[in-house]
């Protein structure tokens, strides 16, 4: 843990988004954890004057695949740091007609269909279960979306969020399927960051950027050459909106007490706690 906030916000970084060349006053900084590694680096500086911590999920080098991705790191390393408001960003397909390819969504529920994933810190002795029927900051992906709309993105508020394991796209019977649940976007990563983050005590919002219709609609089939024309202009339209919402976030508010949620979602008496554990969690349970 560091002595003093480093970051009071955070921006997570999925495929196309590395860096943040808006930043000033950067350093680099390798933060250490009882659960490995993070993803890569912290990247600290400011943004719009504001003190900002930047994570590329996949790594710089988009090393990682989803499932790979050590999110207890990356959520105890930020929680180090001194963050309280995470704004995560990640490419998603549609699958809506009306969500179309370069539309910012702003989900307000998921499914998790991920497989053997670690998507808690509780477990090996201490037993806790957080509340997640409301997953994400709602006032924080209220204003995300506000001043998305600001900014000419065109952008839609609420939706179901469908984690898919991956690393493979959908076939076109699971494209359907998911249609037919009333699912609005799929994507590889958010439901697992996003369970992390609430055990975190995060005011946590995803930003899903739609940059194809999944496989199920004729002729608007998944091609390289269109996810990455369609991606370039996501990241451009996503830094725009950081560079926006960043010095607004502390004043977002929260409906529903995010960093207090962990604290009444502990079974285990104290005095049963396995000291190595409680050292490591100690962080986020206070």
């Amino acid at each position: 843990m560091t002595d003093k906030a480093v970051a009071g916000i955070a921006v997570i970084g999925g495929s196309g988004l590395y860096s943040m060349r808006e930043l000033e006053n950067i350093r680099e900084l390798r933060v250490r954890t009882p659960f490995g590694d993070p993803s890569d680096k912290f990247i600290l500086g400011r943004l719009s004057g504001v003190p900002v911590a930047f994570l590329p999920r996949h790594g710089r080098g988009h090393t990682l695949l989803p499932g790979e991705i050590n999110q207890r790191a990356n959520m105890w390393a930020l929680r180090s740091l001194g963050v309280k408001t995470v704004i995560s960003a990640s490419a998603v397909g549609s699958l809506l007609e009306e969500l179309a390819p370069a539309d910012f969504v702003f989900p307000d529920q998921f499914v998790d269909e991920t497989k053997g994933r670690v998507s808690t810190f509780f477990g090996g002795g201490i037993v806790g279960h957080v509340p997640l029927a409301e997953p994400f900051c709602a006032a924080l992906s209220g204003l995300l979306y506000k001043e998305a709309l600001k900014l000419g993105i065109r952008a839609h508020l609420g939706g179901t969020y469908a984690c898919m394991e991956g690393p493979g796209f959908s076939t076109k019977a699971e494209s359907h399927f998911h249609r037919k649940m009333g699912y609005s976007v799929i994507g590889m990563t958010v439901a697992t960051e996003a369970k992390l983050a609430r055990e975190a005590g995060f005011h946590y919002a995803p930003v899903s950027l739609v940059t194809d219709y999944d496989c199920w609609k004729a002729g608007e089939e998944v091609s390289k050459d269109k996810v990455i024309a369609t991606l370039n202009k996501n990241i451009e339209n996503i830094r725009r909106l950081i560079v926006r919402a960043v010095p607004l976030a502390a004043e977002a508010g929260c409906r529903a007490d995010c960093p207090g949620l962990v604290k009444n979602s502990v079974l285990t008496r104290k005095e049963h706690f396995p000291p190595k554990l409680y050292k490591a969690l100690k962080p986020l349970l206070g």
